[in-house]
């Protein structure tokens, strides 16, 4: 029997309000290891799923645990994955998959920065490594791995190869899981579950998780407890939301001209739904003597780390991005996000939007719309049971 075929969720599940809340960390009965590397981090008190979701993490059950962006999903999922491993043990015990390169990157940075106080190796293997240093690094016997961040392909690949021993793998965490769940992802995230144990632990972890999402995960996790919020509570906090109907697309690029001075004040990322339209909109501004940066996915990762260094070092103050920055992507000084192309999923619009604000801060959203896309913007109010207003003429005070 494959392990796609192992013991079935159940329908419900066990809901949020059935858990118990710990609103501190050392409440949770963490190694104090740990419990140090959390404070060093900056971390004072838990964020909400912060709350519900370490302690059953660290229990060994499978989680499905949804939570807005910005809100400590990473020290999460890091948290609870370094309590389950024991650093005495001399093999790989846990997975954490990402999407991106640059998110899985992030991820390990954040796992590594927690885990400084323990004897825990944690390494990271994403498209556009060496394979031949990843063997290396998964192989060594001097200084063997507890833990692996990954990209999905690389991970499969590095399975097939041996580099990897599944074997006593114990915890698999998936963050961003409704995109890994998605067409794009689902086959690889399939493949992957027939090299892993019977008894894994599966760790869901997402910003949004629509009910196509839930059904697929039938296949592979077992009566799961789940931290979910309902769709209309999503919508961030502390972000003002605001568009400009700019009536013509070609329209935008004049309008963005306009508020550009303001703008370049904050940090800012600006999203376009298509590398086409982000070579064009970065080739028109700099064309005007704009400074900006842009990334997107065909860049290799030696420049895409590059770009994000820039930025996150304030060096360059506006990016331009496609969706490949939506998710997870945290640069701290972010405080303003506009959507040049109103985002084609839903969904994707709290991930964009999710880039300012973290975690509590303030941030500001402005929505660019053609008359095409002004019933767009009315499915995302309703999506999110939220409202966009026209954006103020006095615009500069609220940044």
């Amino acid at each position: 029997m494959s392990n796609l075929d192992r013991n079935k969720i159940s329908e419900g599940g066990t809901m949020e309000n059935s858990l118990e809340v710990f609103e501190d960390f050392e409440d949770m009965n963490l190694d104090d290891n740990i419990l140090r590397g959390i404070y060093s981090y900056g971390f004072e008190r838990p964020s909400k799923i912060q709350q519900r979701a370490i302690v059953p993490i660290i229990g060994g059950g499978d989680i499905i645990a949804q939570s807005q962006s910005g809100t400590g999903k990473t020290a999460t999922f890091s948290i609870g994955t370094l309590q389950r491993l024991n650093e005495d043990m001399n093999y790989i015990q846990g997975a954490i998959l990402a999407p991106t390169r640059e998110l899985a990157n992030q991820t390990y940075n954040v796992i590594k920065e927690l885990g400084e106080f323990t004897k825990l190796n944690i390494t990271s293997c994403v498209g556009g490594d060496s394979v031949k240093l990843n063997m290396e690094t998964l192989l060594s016997r001097k200084n063997p791995v507890h833990c692996v961040v990954a990209t999905p392909g690389r991970f499969i690949d590095l399975l097939k190869r041996k580099g990897i021993d599944s074997r006593h793998i114990k915890i698999l965490v998936i963050d961003e899981a409704d995109e890994m769940l998605s067409k794009g992802f689902k086959e690889q995230i399939y493949e992957l579950f027939q090299y892993m144990p019977n008894d894994i632990q599966v760790v869901l972890i997402s910003a949004t998780m629509p009910k196509e999402m839930l059904e697929l995960t039938k296949c592979f996790m077992r009566d799961p407890k789940k931290i979910l919020v309902k769709n209309e509570e999503l919508t961030l906090e502390g972000i003002k939301q605001f568009f400009i109907d700019c009536r013509e697309k070609n329209w935008k690029f004049e309008t963005l001209c306009d508020l550009y001075e303001v703008v370049s004040i904050s940090q800012c990322i600006i999203y376009c739904n298509t590398k086409s339209q982000l070579d064009w909109l970065s080739k028109n501004l700099r064309d005007r003597d704009f400074t900006v940066s842009s990334i997107h996915g065909d860049l290799s990762t030696s420049e895409r780390n590059e770009i994000m260094n820039l930025f996150r070092s304030g060096s360059t103050r506006i990016l331009i991005s496609t969706d490949l920055l939506a998710r997870g992507i945290d640069v701290q000084q972010v405080s303003l996000v506009i959507n040049y192309d109103i985002p084609n999923n839903t969904e994707n619009y709290l991930h964009r939007i999710g880039r300012s604000g973290r975690f509590g801060r303030k941030g500001v959203a402005i929505n660019f719309c053609s008359k095409f896309e002004i019933s767009k913007m009315k499915e995302i109010e309703n999506f999110f049971s939220t409202k966009i207003e026209p954006l103020p003429e006095n615009f500069s005070a609220i940044l």
